[in-house]
């Protein structure tokens, strides 16, 4: 399954903290007993799912440097608490904590950790 980026644009991507870049799965024009939905009803759901295709570094760790030695030079690399999904996971996330972006004709959601619900971890799923 291709999600329409390559991976030289993928890398011009940069999620800040713990924000999510996500895929949308497009939602079921019909019900089970095979009724059309029309768009409006579609769009009000408020849960929706998803490809993971990048994920920001994580929550920052406070630098345990003392107070008293903040006029010197602090060369140690920022630390971050990872976040739990991972790039090619399926997340089931609130559509209110998101915000829709547009990138060559393709629609992605940005969402943070806390708009994460689920997240389904499949190795074989884009094979």
């Amino acid at each position: 399954m291709s999600l329409g980026i390559d991976d030289k644009d993928l890398e011009k991507f940069i999620l800040v903290g713990d924000r999510i870049l996500l895929k949308p799965r497009m939602a079921q024009s019909r019900t089970k007993s095979g009724l059309y939905l029309p768009p409006n009803v579609r769009e009000k759901e408020k849960v929706y799912s998803g490809y993971i295709v990048k994920v920001g570094p994580g929550y920052p760790i406070p630098s345990s440097g003392s107070e008293d030695d903040a006029w010197k030079q602090n060369d140690e690399a920022v630390k971050y608490v990872p976040l739990q999904p991972k790039e090619g996971d399926l997340a089931i996330y609130l559509q209110s904590g998101g915000h829709e972006i547009e990138y060559k004709k393709e629609k992605y959601v940005i969402v943070s950790q806390s708009a994460v619900l689920m997240v389904i971890r499949d190795e074989g799923l884009f094979e």
